[in-house]
């Protein structure tokens, strides 16, 4: 079974690499010397993940927003927030799930993800709903989401089924 929060990891570090990249490929104007500055910080980074020390080449990254930041470069990328920088790397990680999980395993993450994305949704409409299901519900959805970011169907499974006893305690066809 491969390593998949290495797989989401390193699609963190491949977006990172991507946008820099075409920011540092645009014509903006800036100031050039930063951004050669930049570019060669890119360079390391890249090297740094293709020689397997993935920890140097996030650091790089790091260091390369800060000194966009502090160089005052309007157009230059900015970290993302936790919920965007998932997000992003999710639609990298799909690709690459594709191609090293078996097709069994990939079927049925998939079909748990439709339940929970369908129950989920029931529930999210469900009139009279009060609060504190509703926080249990976004909870538990966010857990049975990781469960499938990690390519863990027993996780998954588990969590949909808490989805579904809320459902039925609040009168709603799971």
């Amino acid at each position: 079974m491969p390593d998949v929060y290495k797989i989401m990891l390193d699609a963190e570090l491949s977006k990172a690499f991507d946008v820099w990249s075409g920011y540092l490929n645009a014509r903006t104007g800036e100031d050039p010397q930063v951004r050669a500055r930049l570019r060669s910080t890119l360079e390391s980074a890249r090297v740094a993940a293709a020689e397997g020390d993935p920890a140097s080449a996030r650091a790089l990254v790091a260091e390369m927003y800060d000194d966009a930041r502090e160089a005052g470069l309007p157009w230059a990328p900015v970290p993302p927030g936790p919920c965007a920088a998932d997000r992003q790397a999710r639609d990298y990680v799909k690709d690459e799930l594709r191609q090293v999980l078996p097709v069994h395993l990939r079927g049925d993450l998939d079909s748990i993800a439709i339940y929970l994305s369908v129950t989920g949704r029931r529930l999210q409409t469900a009139p009279g709903l009060d609060a504190a299901s509703h926080q249990d519900i976004l909870y538990i959805s966010a857990r049975a989401g990781m469960a499938l970011d990690l390519a863990h169907p027993t996780a998954a499974r588990r969590e949909l089924e808490r989805l579904k006893a809320i459902a039925r305690r609040c009168g709603v066809e799971p």
